[in-house]
């Protein structure tokens, strides 16, 4: 069951299209944020032309999200029944953090890493929803600690590619030379970080994610889209489903098609 807090958040943002996406585990209801125009729109002209349907959900993450908008992949014995050349385009990115979240029930793009798309344009089909778990303030405060340590280690691991070959060089020809650039790229990559830090959660996301649940590690890097209103009990029985190595689900759990209902 869905919380009253996220009813209520939904209620403010009935606004919005609204969609049923039939599942073969149950029925999910969701509203597509008026907002994010390129996204809702996109979504809408993709499900009203059956490019949804019996789509399997092919990522399942438990504790982060469920993910589908693969049209190749099919349940057993489904043929490919669109053309999959016409949806090689991105979309521009819409993203409105702090308005949206990746709270418990969001619906967001899926994308390419930030190394192939600085752009953070999502992909035009692939969508997933937040499953996230809910923090304490104490675990919430360690997880922005983790998040602040990967940072640094990103722009130690940067820098040393652009060292790369003297490191090499000092590595075999002077020990102690090499130890000291090392030490001076940590320092370095430490002082960058600290002068622009991740982003401190603010008190909404303290609030939801500490009530809720979702993945604040998320936030304003992907475009949120849309709000799951009803079946959150549905996406909790798909997320369960076993997966193997490849977070892939171990039995076939799919979309059968993907309603506009305004």
């Amino acid at each position: 069951m869905l919380s009253v807090m996220l009813f209520a958040s939904c209620s403010k943002q009935k606004e919005g299209t609204e969609v049923l996406i039939e599942t073969s585990m149950g029925d999910i209801r969701a509203v597509l944020f008026d907002d994010t125009p390129l996204h809702r729109d996109n979504f809408i002209k993709l499900a009203r032309e059956g490019y949804f349907d019996e789509m399997m959900w092919h990522r399942i993450v438990p504790g982060l999200m469920i993910q589908t908008g693969d049209p190749t992949l099919k349940p057993a014995n489904r043929p490919v029944t669109v053309d999959t050349s016409a949806l090689h385009y991105t979309i521009p990115q819409e993203i409105r953090f702090p308005k949206y979240i990746h709270r418990r029930g969001m619906l967001a793009a899926a994308r390419q890493p930030d190394n192939l798309n600085p752009k953070k344009e999502s992909s035009s089909t692939q969508w997933y929803i937040v499953t996230g778990e809910k923090y304490t303030p104490t675990s919430l405060a360690d997880f922005y600690q983790t998040l602040y340590q990967e940072a640094v280690n990103a722009k130690w691991r940067r820098l040393q590619d652009k060292l790369a070959d003297r490191l090499d060089r000092l590595e075999t020809s002077n020990k102690d030379a090499y130890y000291e650039l090392q030490d001076s790229i940590l320092n370095v990559a430490e002082a960058e970080v600290a002068n622009r830090p991740p982003r401190p959660f603010n008190e909404q996301q303290k609030r939801i994610y500490t009530t809720e649940g979702g993945c604040p590690h998320l936030d304003g890097e992907y475009t949120i889209f849309g709000q799951v209103t009803e079946g959150m009990n549905v996406v909790e029985k798909i997320v369960n489903v076993p997966t193997d190595e490849r977070e892939r689900p171990m039995r076939e759990v799919y979309v059968k098609r993907v309603i506009v209902l305004n």
